[in-house]
């Protein structure tokens, strides 16, 4: 008999499957529900490459998306991708019981306060993913670098459901780094995201460095950089003043990285665009912050996708 939660993963694709295979060398009972790979996975379940070891796993339960749960899991972690038309609500309510608590473990700004005015009466633990991962075939995983979660519990605190998550992430092997006001986390990494990942789109699914090396490229990044600062200030959130120089520094550091939005670009599949940029253009436009570089590179790949 174990104390350990039972776990449900709602998108268990690269992210997912990631973090329930933490969760599973932890001790925890780990389903999964699955809109695609669902004969390869409740065949052979999941098969990674990682500097982590051994992360090769078989789900306890695997579902279809159709399907009902045969009990009710403690936590359900959502790890969809964050999309117009995409109903991450309506994804998850089958699988929430009275006391099921919500796990995001999603990319992008003001992403929790459609689920939160959903279930108001459950715990809602956010966290943001700092991991390089990517799904190789179906039911493959290749983990190339990092793991680290920021966690805490929106709008803030850090209460006992982070406390116990936490542990048990710690427990199966990564780092997490816990937060007391995991909205400023998320606009400290959107620094980073809200230049890179659009311009990515922009430059044909371009690598970080050919970014920065290009003429004009670096200067570009660091206004935009900037303007997303400005508009966490005003939002409540200000960041160290020098975290541009040191998303710079570091960025040169991970050398030629394709990030999330460009591989799903050079795949053909749908971006983040509003959850990674959109949200912040639309709070700068609600508290009056000027942010012209930002929403030129929006305009246009509005234009590009519409």
């Amino acid at each position: 008999m174990t104390d350990k939660p039972r776990i449900l993963v709602v998108g268990a694709g690269a992210i997912g499957s990631f973090y329930g295979a933490i969760l599973k060398r932890a001790g925890c009972e780990v389903g999964v529900v699955l809109r695609s790979d669902y004969d390869a996975v409740k065949e052979g379940g999941f098969r990674f490459t990682s500097p982590l070891g051994e992360l090769s796993w078989q789900p306890d339960r695997v579902y279809r998306a159709d399907e009902k749960p045969d009990r009710f899991p403690d936590y359900v972690l959502l790890c969809v991708k964050v999309l117009p038309g995409v109903d991450r609500a309506a994804l998850v309510r089958p699988w929430m019981g009275e006391h099921t608590g919500l796990v995001l473990i999603e990319n992008g700004l003001d992403i929790e306060r459609d689920l939160a005015e959903a279930f108001p009466e459950h715990p809602l633990v956010s966290c943001l993913a700092f991991i390089a991962v990517s799904r190789t075939g179906p039911g493959e995983i290749h983990h190339q670098a990092y793991g680290q979660l920021v966690m805490g519990n929106f709008p803030a605190g850090f209460d006992g459901h982070c406390r116990r998550l936490s542990s048990l992430f710690r427990e199966g092997g990564i780092d997490v780094n816990d937060s007391e006001a995991v909205v400023g986390e998320r606009w400290r990494k959107c620094v980073w995201n809200a230049p890179f990942n659009p311009l990515s789109v922009l430059c044909n699914g371009a690598d970080t460095l050919s970014i920065l090396d290009a003429p004009g490229g670096e200067d570009l990044v660091r206004t935009m950089m900037e303007e997303v600062m400005a508009v966490a200030a005003a939002d409540g959130y200000p960041l160290p003043d020098d975290l541009v120089e040191k998303n710079l520094v570091g960025t040169r550091k991970m050398g030629a990285y394709k990030n999330s939005m460009a591989l799903d670009y050079l795949n053909d599949r749908p971006i983040e665009l509003d959850a990674i940029l959109g949200n912040v253009v639309a709070i700068a436009q609600r508290l009056g912050v000027p942010v012209p570089h930002l929403t030129t590179v929006l305009t246009a790949l509005r234009i590009r996708y519409q």
